[in-house]
């Protein structure tokens, strides 16, 4: 068997302002720790340009680096008026790109009182309408909103994608899967109190789970205990390796298993990045 690691990580924010003075070593780091593909989600209107960029300086160190286009819940408030117009043209434009491979992030939060939830709506159905009428998938922000989402989903002809960050019932998560989508799990569930996230990692079939770290957001349990100051892509074979401990196997079963996960759930993906060979190091 292959001693080669093929890490991916399916939710990673590379083109945030916390690594904006280090992001060559960000990426040579996460190069090193054997990230071979990395999902850059747009969180705004007009992140195009910079993603496609981002994607191609630094495809020779992570080649399936790939970025998605959208508009995060948390930045509806911001977004001005004809940001969908401008959106749309962003995809069009995109589509010859090989490194574009869907819509997102997108979707709707519930946890943040202050968000105006129709105004979140209004955004997340015409994004999931863009998504349907370009046959693309979606990375789905479902933070405390799971059943709105999944309302949503019902009536329409989404091409699957990923629920990044699930934090939902294990009824929600069976209709997520049912509706072709995998689910992210990172370093939340690296806490010992999680109980929920370690008990739906242990319940789900293995074949709906992907690796991620939300970097720079969402660090794991020992990150401040180590004196980190931010979450990163360099962490998530370590995060994995928890999460393969919950479910008692390999961490190389968990390698081989979120790697086809993540190119299955992302096509365009899939025909970008395909695994040459076998990577388990069992």
């Amino acid at each position: 068997m292959s001693n080669e690691f093929c890490w991916v990580d399916t939710h990673c924010h590379l083109d945030a302002p916390e690594f904006s003075d280090r992001l060559s070593m960000v990426v040579s780091s996460a190069q090193q720790s054997g990230l071979k593909a990395i999902l850059v989600p747009a969180v705004r209107a007009g992140d195009g340009k910079r993603l496609s960029a981002l994607t191609t300086q630094y495809h020779q160190s992570i080649p399936g680096l790939v970025y998605t286009l959208g508009i995060h819940p948390l930045y509806t408030p911001t977004a001005k008026e004809g940001d969908l117009q401008v959106l749309e043209s962003e995809i069009l434009q995109a589509l010859t790109d090989p490194r574009f491979v869907g819509i997102g992030e997108i979707g709707l939060d519930y946890f943040v009182p202050e968000l105006d939830s129709q105004r979140q709506e209004l955004y997340f159905q015409a994004q999931l309408s863009l998504a349907e009428k370009y046959h693309l998938p979606v990375i789905l922000h479902v933070r405390r909103s799971c059943d709105a989402i999944l309302k949503a989903l019902r009536r329409r002809s989404i091409s699957g994608g990923i629920a990044h960050a699930f934090n939902g019932s294990l009824q929600q998560a069976e209709q997520f899967i049912g509706l072709g989508f995998k689910l992210g799990f990172g370093g939340a569930a690296t806490y010992e109190r999680a109980l929920h996230l370690r008990r739906l990692l242990k319940d789900l079939p293995l074949d709906c789970i992907v690796t991620e770290t939300d970097a720079p957001d969402i660090p794991p349990a020992w990150l401040r205990e180590e004196g980190g100051a931010h979450n990163e892509p360099a962490f998530l074979p370590r995060i994995a390796g928890v999460l393969a401990d919950i479910r008692g196997i390999h961490q190389s079963v968990l390698m081989d298993a979120v790697w086809q996960n993540a190119l299955q759930a992302v096509p365009r993906w899939s025909m970008l990045l395909s695994k040459p060979h076998s990577l388990s190091v069992a």
